[in-house]
């Protein structure tokens, strides 16, 4: 089967949402928690009792393998949702999510959980459609990790961060360790191909961040690496 085209997969959803009323439907009266940058939610292998609710912030969902190596799965912004496969299943944490910025949470058990689906059925229809919507974004990563070489997928991913989280002036607040963590490549790797791209005027960069500069440019390069 042959894999989908690189514009088809950028529609993949980054985020974990459902309709804000339901939103605010799942978590009444749930008080608002601050958590400072660089605050862990909850970590790997750690129980799953809680679901959260971002009100404000981002925050990073990785992976961590068991020789310390990190690979990003994810950036979350609020509105949205932080450890619902946990909360569902109540199996252990399937990753660490920690605040890459001051953050305003909310939260219920997974007994509050399973109650407010069971008294408000939308609610379970928003759970199936958020956890299909995991699913395929899960699926689409390891598509571009089997068929598409490193400058295809960091090309993709500047796209995404650009969409993502650049500032007012197009910059993306993130290192280029962050970044080949991002994408489970080497730093050299990203570096040689960041560098390469900024002579050509693809993409600026700076010390903790890059501003990409041809969108266009960088979505013919996916294209052309995807095999």
């Amino acid at each position: 089967m042959p894999a989908s085209n690189a514009n088809d997969r950028d529609e993949r959803p980054p985020l974990a949402r459902i309709a804000p009323p339901l939103f605010d439907l799942l978590f009444s009266g749930c008080r608002a928690e601050h958590y400072d940058a660089g605050q862990h939610i909850f970590l790997q292998e750690d129980p799953s009792d809680r679901l959260y609710g971002m009100i404000a912030g981002a925050v990073e969902i990785s992976l961590y393998a068991a020789d310390g190596r990190k690979l990003v799965a994810n950036i979350e912004l609020s509105p949205s949702l932080v450890g619902e496969i946990g909360a569902l299943d109540g199996r252990p944490r399937t990753a660490t999510a920690i605040c890459l910025a001051a953050s305003r949470l909310v939260s219920v058990s997974r007994v509050q959980l399973y109650d407010r689906i069971e008294r408000h059925p939308p609610l379970a229809r928003a759970m199936i459609e958020l956890v299909c919507a995991r699913l395929r974004w899960v699926s689409a990563e390891l598509e571009d990790q089997a068929f598409l070489g490193v400058q295809a997928r960091l090309a993709k991913r500047l796209i995404f961060l650009s969409g993502l989280m650049a500032d007012s002036a197009g910059w993306i607040s993130m290192s280029q360790s962050e970044l080949a963590e991002f994408l489970g490549a080497t730093r050299e790797s990203v570096n040689k191909t960041l560098n390469d791209w900024r002579s050509r005027k693809l993409i600026d960069l700076h010390r903790g961040g890059l501003h990409v500069l041809d969108a266009g440019a960088l979505r013919q390069i996916a294209a052309q690496d995807d095999q």
